[in-house]
C-alpha cells in the first residue's frame, strides 16, 4: 500500500506530465488548470517575473506563436514532497518546428517547480526556467546539455 507521500508524488508527476502534454498541444486551457491563480513565474524571457495565471498564459501564448509544432522535454525531475507543499527540479527543453519551417532542438534550461496542494489538487505556485551565465562576458550560456 503506497504512503500518502508516494501518492502525492505520483499525482505531482501526473501534473507535470499534463504540463508537458499541454505545451505540446499548445493548449492554454489545459495549462490554466495546472497553475494557481497567483502563480509567480521567473522565465527566461523578460520581464523578471510573471505574476498571476493570466501573465503566465500570455507568456506561453507568446512562445507558441513562434512554433508550428512544439514539444517540451523534462529530464531528471527530482521531487521533494511535504504535506501541502512540494518542489521539484530538473532540466527542460522547448523544441519543435518554427513557423518558417526551421526545426529547432531548443536549449536546455534549469527548471524548478513549486507546488501547493489547494482544495485537494497539486498546483504550480512558482516556476523558474534559467540558464547559467558566463561571469566574464555577462552572457547566458545556452549550449549546455544535461
Amino acid at each position: 500500500m503506497p504512503t500518502q507521500r508516494e501518492e502525492d508524488e505520483a499525482e505531482i508527476r501526473q501534473q507535470v506530465g499534463k504540463i508537458v502534454e499541454g505545451i505540446g498541444a499548445k493548449d492554454l486551457q489545459v495549462l490554466e488548470r495546472l497553475y494557481a491563480t497567483d502563480v509567480v513565474s521567473f522565465d527566461v524571457e523578460p520581464p523578471l517575473q510573471h505574476v498571476g495565471v493570466e501573465a503566465k498564459l500570455k507568456n506561453w501564448a507568446r512562445a507558441f506563436v513562434f512554433f508550428r509544432d512544439v514539444s517540451y522535454e523534462l529530464r531528471d525531475l527530482t521531487l521533494t514532497v511535504g504535506d501541502d507543499v512540494a518542489f521539484g527540479h530538473g532540466f527542460g527543453r522547448l523544441s519543435g518546428t518554427l513557423e518558417n519551417g526551421t526545426a529547432t532542438s531548443g536549449m536546455w534550461v534549469r527548471a524548478t517547480f513549486c507546488f501547493r496542494k489547494l482544495d485537494g489538487d497539486w498546483l504550480v505556485v512558482h516556476d523558474q526556467a534559467s540558464v547559467p551565465f558566463d561571469i566574464a562576458s555577462g552572457r547566458g550560456v545556452t549550449d549546455l546539455e544535461p
